[in-house]
Formats: structure tokens, C-alpha cells, sequence
């Protein structure tokens, strides 16, 4: 990676000022403002013991850093994932206490609640789901990343837990004061196809809860990633406390996507833009990690739809026949073609290396594997090694292309489903080409307006 400053940052998307970060946690709306905590530790660029990183907006594109949220404390080694909640007045965040006590089968994750007036500083209040409130047969030492929210005048909490003798579970839990909780029961009553669920997040409205999945099972194309994020569609019974699945899809076919988290005022979504078991070229920059672009969720045609919440001036607008060569190295294409039979697009070009976008049969293909700095991860089929993830082509008289780029990212929208991954080009890799066979095509590259204000 070449021709980028010292101490380089995206342009748009979340991360530290400085360090690690991970999973977005507590995104709430609240006096105003649109505000993401995330898993962050500030010390190095490597996991560690865990931070909530704060940033808060109100247009959901301009963000502005607030100081750190929550530091472990009172014995605690990490203060690990969860939700936040607004009620009379106050913000309330719940998330899971991390006591190490030495590793093995001493390590104790509980949640723990906190509190602030102002959005900004906050106040522990200690554990309210302990280990005395988990039912037999559960792990204490995998219980954690509680996701909080409203129904009528109860509030529910679904919690992911480790089965002693299984897999990865969801409890349900429900209190009237976010103190004191009460179990209701395993949310779906068996195991979860990877090792361990982590993250759940539910928008009651849209009927949509997702889960990430830790060693998640491949199945062909759609879970080449060994941890990956699902979304189902159903309904909770309000008498047994179950969730019974309709039907379920993959919620982003990328490299690098996980922990997807939800505003409960709109359902707009936004997760890590980063993957577990990858090496990340971007620590001598000093940070690591990043969180994706936030995310409009519709449920169309029983199924999961998103499109990146994005904007800024149109830097060019033209009617493609064959070909187009442009440049940019962040900004926002938006590409509408009709009967698509062909279609090729190159980005962050510089010579002969670059990603692309292919459609190939019936599967949409991004291939990373000349697009800079080289990604190594832990899977090792061959699609993986060769740098490349698919995705289904849905077909139909019109398709849709979003692709939002930013300095280390790309994340492609196409007909509601997503594909997000990193990328380490050099700065100065900034070509465009699209090659493309349809009836009709229209391109429109967008320079992005928006921004993370840094720390003074």
C-alpha cells in the first residue's frame, strides 16, 4: 500500500481514532442523535481487553467522536457487546461483564446495566442477568451480547448462551425495570448449526432477527466465510416466548461482515465491516477495523432488503452502451441496467490490479485477489484462497447496482442484497471500467458527502 498519510483513515466509514474495533454495540436514538457505541480497545491494534467506543450523528453521515463509553471496571477484563434503550428519559445500555478469573472454565459472562442522563457519561449499575439466572444446563462461560428491547410496557432481552453438551443458543429473558429478569425460555429450543451464535438483534415490526455464527457449516457458495451473519423471518409467540422461522437468507455475502446490529426507531442496520481469523493490512496505519455504511432494511418479496444510506453531489451521469472508463477511489456508483446478460466492472484499478465485479451464470462474483495489500484468513476452499465470494443473480427485466467505496472498503448493493469486503489498494489506484451487455445502462458516480470528525 502506497501514497497514503501516516496515520490514513477512511473517509466515511466508523473506526477508532486509534486502536482495535469490532462489533457495533447500543445503537439507539436519543436526545436527537443517531448514536453507534462498538467494541473497541484503544491500546493497540489487536483484540483486547474491550472498550464501548462512542460516535454519535444526526444525519446518519456526518459523525462525530464522543469520549469512551465504558471501561471495564470493578474486576471486570472487558466490557463486551450488547444494546442500548432509551426509557424515561434516560439511555440505558446493557451489555455482557467479562471476568477472565484465571481462563478455562472459571470465566464468568454476565450483563451488567448502565445508565446516563446525557448520552455521554455514564454510570455502572452492576450485574442484572447472572449466573444464578441461567438455567441448567447453559455455559456462564459463553453468555453474552444481550439485545433489549420494548413491548408494551415489558421489555424483552434475547441473549446468546453455549449449550454445556451443543452448540450456540438464544435466551429470552423479560423484566418490567431492566433490573430484575425473568427466564422465559430457549428462543428457538435447539441448536444453531455453528458452534456458537453470537449478536442476536430483532426489529419486532419487520418480523426480522438475525444472529452471526461462529464456525458456521458451508453450504455451497452462501457460507464460504467460517463465521457468517443469518437473518429469518417469523414470528414470536407472546405465550411460549419461541420464535418460529418463516424463512431465512444470508444477510451479507462478503468477505468481511459480521454482528449486524439494528436502530429500533427505523431498522437502520449496520455491522462490522471486518471478519474474524483475517490478518488486516491496515495496523501499521494504527487501527484495525471498521464498521459498515448504515443500512435501510425493508422486508420485499419475503426476504431481506437493504441499500446503503449514502449521498453527496453527482460527479458524473451517463448512458453506457459497451463500455465507460472513469476514476475515482471513493465515492458511491450507482449502475441501472435492463436485461443484463453481460456485465463486468473493474474498481481501484491501477495497472493490472484491481477487484472486480462479475456476473458469471446465475452468480454474481467479486474477486479481491489484485486488489492490493494481500487478505489471508482461516478458510481454505478454493474460492477463498483465490479471493473471490459469490452471490445469487436474481435476474428480471431491471437490475440495480450500488457500490460504495471508500479508501480500505467496497460494499455492493445489488437488487436488496449485499457483498462487503476490504481492500488495501495503493492511493492512487482510483480506475474505473465497466464492460457491460444489456438492452440499456445508465451510470452515476456520486462524490460522497460525509464524514468522522477526528479527536482533538
Amino acid at each position: 500500500m502506497k501514497g497514503y498519510e501516516k496515520n490514513a483513515r477512511p473517509l466515511f466509514h466508523i473506526t477508532a481514532d486509534k486502536g482495535w474495533i469490532n462489533d457495533p454495540n447500543g445503537l439507539v436514538f436519543f436526545n436527537g442523535e443517531y448514536h453507534v457505541f462498538y467494541q473497541h480497545y484503544p491500546d493497540d491494534v489487536h483484540w483486547g481487553p474491550m472498550h464501548w467506543g462512542h460516535v454519535a450523528s444526526k444525519d446518519l453521515k456526518h459523525w462525530r467522536r464522543l469520549p469512551i463509553a465504558l471501561k471495564p471496571s470493578d474486576g471486570e477484563h472487558g466490557c463486551f457487546s450488547g444494546s442500548a434503550i432509551e426509557w424515561n428519559g434516560k439511555l440505558y445500555l446493557l451489555y455482557t461483564s467479562f471476568f477472565e478469573n484465571g481462563g478455562g472454565e472459571n470465566i464468568r459472562q454476565v450483563q451488567s446495566l448502565a445508565s446516563s442522563t446525557d448520552g455521554v457519561r455514564f454510570e455502572k449499575h452492576g450485574v442484572v442477568i447472572g449466573e444464578k439466572d441461567l438455567p441448567e444446563g447453559y455455559s456462564v462461560c459463553d453468555f453474552r451480547d444481550p439485545k433489549v428491547f420494548q413491548d408494551g410496557d415489558i421489555f424483552r432481552c434475547f441473549i446468546a448462551v453455549k449449550k454445556l453438551d451443543g452448540r450456540g443458543r438464544v435466551l429470552h429473558y423479560a423484566s418490567k425495570d431492566l433490573v430484575h429478569w425473568t427466564f422465559i425460555c430457549d428462543l428457538f429450543g435447539e441448536d444453531c448449526k455453528g458452534s456458537m451464535i453470537e449478536c442476536p438483534d430483532y426489529l419486532p415490526e419487520k418480523r426480522l432477527l438475525t444472529t452471526s455464527e461462529q464456525f458456521a457449516v458451508r453450504d455451497g457458495n452462501a457460507h464460504l466465510n467460517i463465521h457468517t451473519c443469518t437473518w429469518f423471518l417469523g414470528d414470536l409467540d407472546k405465550n411460549s416466548g419461541k420464535f418460529s422461522v418463516e424463512t431465512q437468507g444470508v444477510v451479507d455475502y462478503g468477505f468481511d461482515f459480521y454482528a449486524p446490529q439494528t436502530f429500533a426507531k427505523d431498522g437502520v442496520m449496520i455491522a462490522w465491516l471486518q471478519m474474524w481469523d483475517r490478518n488486516i493490512p491496515s495496523e501499521p496505519f494504527g487501527f484495525a477495523g471498521m464498521l459498515t455504511v448504515p443500512r435501510r432494511t425493508e422486508i420485499k418479496d419475503g426476504r431481506l432488503w437493504q441499500s446503503p444510506i449514502v449521498g453527496g453531489e453527482t460527479a458524473v451521469a451517463r448512458q453506457v452502451t459497451e463500455n465507460l472508463l472513469d476514476n475515482a477511489a471513493v465515492g458511491v456508483l450507482k449502475i441501472r441496467a435492463q436485461d443484463v446478460k453481460k456485465f463486468s466492472l473493474k474498481l481501484r484499478q491501477k495497472g493490472e490490479n484491481y477487484a472486480l465485479l462479475k456476473l458469471d451464470g446465475n452468480e454474481w462474483t467479486f474477486d479481491r485477489s489484485r486488489a492490493g495489500a494481500q487478505i489471508t484468513g482461516a478458510e481454505q476452499d478454493e474460492k477463498s484462497v483465490a479471493g473471490i465470494r459469490c452471490m445469487p443473480f436474481v435476474g428480471g427485466k431491471e437490475t440495480e447496482i450500488t457500490v460504495v467505496m471508500d479508501w480500505f472498503s467496497i460494499e455492493i448493493f445489488i437488487d436488496g442484497m449485499a457483498m462487503s469486503s476490504t481492500v488495501y489498494p495503493d492511493a492512487d489506484a482510483d480506475g474505473i471500467e465497466l464492460c457491460i451487455d444489456a438492452a440499456s445502462c445508465r451510470y452515476v458516480r456520486t462524490e460522497i458527502d460525509g464524514s468522522i470528525a477526528r479527536e482533538e
